[in-house]
């Protein structure tokens, strides 16, 4: 038998403290799952590493992100850490149009403006087990001076304190769990009957084969 349901696809928002994980659990989640298109969001930050302009990120300058602020291109913007980061608005409904899912990897004060959208999203917050896990993993990375390491964790616990405005949360103690969390988190939203489309309509036309 051959059915004809769809259902709508949705924003997924990951947020975490820096070194909380989010970045291997989204690539993990890109790999394995083809109906999900990563954000590509613009940032003023330089790019760092192998980093490539419109793969990890849009790298433009300051005056081009007030450019898109002012003509309303952003479904959300915030300066992290003294640079900018916005959402490109055109990216999410033409990936949304595809029917594919959009994952996007932006801090609390972009999740709580998303919120406000009329956009249809479900927010995750990644967690490592403890603050002490956290500032092992930053010093690990070996990229920050211990003042921004210092840095990155007071901004943890104010990000912690927003779990409120979140759906879900994942405890990132051992990353394949956490990745099959993230997953099970997907899979669970999209059979909501609320995400079925003509439902009554599909049921009685079904083709029997």
């Amino acid at each position: 038998m051959k059915t004809k349901y769809h259902t709508t696809p949705f924003l997924i928002i990951l947020s975490a403290p820096s070194g909380g994980g989010k970045s291997t659990i989204l690539r993990e989640i890109l790999a394995t799952c083809p109906n999900i298109d990563y954000s590509i969001s613009y940032t003023t930050r330089p790019p760092r590493g192998e980093e490539e302009n419109g793969k990890a990120y849009f790298f433009v300058t300051v005056k081009e992100f007030q450019k898109k602020i002012d003509a309303g291109d952003f479904l959300e913007h915030a300066n992290v850490f003294g640079y900018w980061y916005g959402t490109s608005k055109e990216f999410i409904r033409s990936t949304i149009a595809k029917g594919h899912h959009v994952i996007m990897d932006i801090d609390v004060q972009g999740a709580i403006q998303i919120s406000e959208t009329d956009f249809n999203i479900i927010k995750i917050f990644i967690l490592p087990p403890s603050l002490s896990v956290l500032k092992q993993r930053l010093e690990d990375r070996n990229t920050d001076i211990p003042e921004v390491i210092e840095k990155r964790l007071q901004t943890a616990k104010k990000e912690i304190a927003c779990l409120g405005h979140y759906d879900y949360l994942v405890i990132n103690e051992d990353i394949e769990k956490a990745v099959a969390e993230v997953k099970d988190i997907i899979t669970a939203e999209s059979l909501r009957t609320k995400r079925y489309c003509d439902i009554e309509k599909n049921f009685y036309d079904l083709e029997v084969e």
